[in-house]
Formats: structure tokens, sequence, C-alpha cells
């Protein structure tokens, strides 16, 4: 559990309806874009709930976005039970599901069931819903021309993650699906593959995994190339804008040995 404040009277206030009176608040480890990633217990049963304050950024709406994408996803995610809004907040009320986070270190017995996911992911449809939401997040990034690289139609959950990927006793799960975009089949594993040598996997034995998915063995090298230059860079700005967070240190190293081991210079504006 984390040590998360209490989000207070006006976060029960805005879910009490659906969940009755609250007892308890539980804080989870998964979550780290939303204000209140919880189990709620309450009159009407325990539920996972995500919330976000409104506030001029706009980071809320992506909540919202979850919100639609979650009739289309449910073979995989948990079901949308109810959504709740007032003027503070927009929270999300989900089944609460029993399930770990994968391990993705080296030698982990799940990193089959990892990949398995990832392609389960790659093959559900496209919804009309989604056509809009076109993946950028590395076009900024890319070199010049690279991003029509990552024009496709898959939807992608686009936060692969070992928080995101959970295994339970009868079933698997993929949850968070804040960030769904239509792009390049490839980025999801792509993004495991990213994963993996964060996870002390060398380069050449992460990608040996991605081998597993259709949509890494069927892509263009090119297109690959270039998305492994602009996550490097993205990257790399993220840990020197937020140095107090080694992770993001440990990604940008991890991102930067992927490039070495593809044999691509990076070049940092």
């Amino acid at each position: 559990m984390t040590t998360r404040p209490d989000p207070g009277p006006g976060f029960r206030e805005v879910i009490r309806l659906y969940t009755g009176p609250v007892s308890r608040v539980e804080p989870t480890e998964r979550g780290f874009s939303a204000d209140v990633t919880a189990v709620v217990s309450g009159g009407a049963g325990r539920f996972f709930v995500k919330a976000m304050r409104k506030r001029s950024d706009g980071w809320h709406e992506q909540l919202l976005r979850e919100k639609v994408i979650n009739p289309f996803v449910r073979t995989l995610a948990p079901e949308l039970l109810w959504t709740a809004e007032d003027s503070e907040w927009v929270a999300l009320g989900f089944e609460s599901v029993e399930g770990r986070r994968t391990d993705f270190r080296l030698g982990s017995g799940d990193l089959s069931t990892v990949v398995e996911l990832v392609n389960r992911i790659g093959e559900l449809p496209l919804p009309e819903v989604a056509r809009d939401w076109r993946e950028t997040r590395w076009d900024w990034w890319a070199d010049r021309g690279a991003p029509e690289l990552f024009v496709g139609d898959t939807l992608l959950h686009a936060d692969i993650n070992p928080s995101n990927l959970l295994i339970g006793p009868d079933r698997c799960w993929v949850v968070d699906w804040a960030w769904p975009t239509r792009g390049a089949a490839f980025i999801d594993p792509a993004m495991m593959v990213l994963q993996f040598i964060g996870a002390r996997h060398p380069p050449a034995v992460a990608e040996s995994w991605a081998k597993g998915c259709p949509a890494w063995t069927e892509a263009d090298p090119e297109a690959i190339d270039a998305f492994v230059v602009a996550y490097a860079r993205l990257n790399r700005d993220r840990a020197l804008r937020r140095p107090e967070e080694p992770w993001l240190e440990a990604m940008a190293v991890a991102a930067e040995s992927w490039a070495a081991h593809r044999g691509l210079t990076i070049h940092y504006y």
C-alpha cells in the first residue's frame, strides 16, 4: 500500500451515490497519473476507484477517455460500473479484481504471460470512438519524417508496464486504459521491450521476447529504429526535468542502451 494522503470528504461525497457510505479507502500501489487510485469499500460493495481533481491543465480528461474505451476492452480490462462527477472531482468505479503486478525481471516466470497480454491487446478491434485518437506522443522527439512511421490503425494501450498487467488466480488483466490511441501495431511491443531492458534484460534478450509478437516481427525495422530514437530523447528529457525520480533516469539509460544495441546514434537537441 502507498502512503498517499486521504482524499478527504469531498471525494467520499462524490462517490457516495454509487458506493453507499464509505467505510474504507485503501490506496493502491499502481496508478501514477491519477490523484486517487484505491479500493473503496462501502454499503454497496467493493470497487476499484480512479479519481482526479478537475484542474485547468485538463489532465482529468484522461479519465473520460478511459470511460469511453472501457466497453471495447472488457475482454482484458475490469468492467467500468459507474462514473461520478461534480465541480471538483471526476471518478470512475470499476469492478474490484484480484491480481498482482507482473514481474518483468530477467528469469521471471511471468514473461510469456506479458507477451501473451501484449498480443491480445493488439488483436482488439479498433473502435470507431478511437479513430481520432491518433498516437502523437513521440512525434516531437522523432527525426524529420519519422512520425509517419508511427501511424496505423491498431488500438494501442500505450502504457505497458508491470503495474498495468496483472495476474490473478483465474485470469489476467490489462488495467489503466487512460492513454489509448490509434497507431502502428509495433508500438506496444516496443514499449514492452524498453520495460524489459529497464528490468535488467540485455537488449538482445529483451528483443528476443518481442519476437513472440507478430506486430513486432512484421514491423519495418526502420520504423522501430525511429521509435527507439524518439523514445530515448523523450526519456532523457524526462530524467533531466525530474532528477528527484531515479526511475526516470533508469528508463533513460535503458532507452540509450537499446539504441546503442541497434547501432543508432542519438542527437539531442
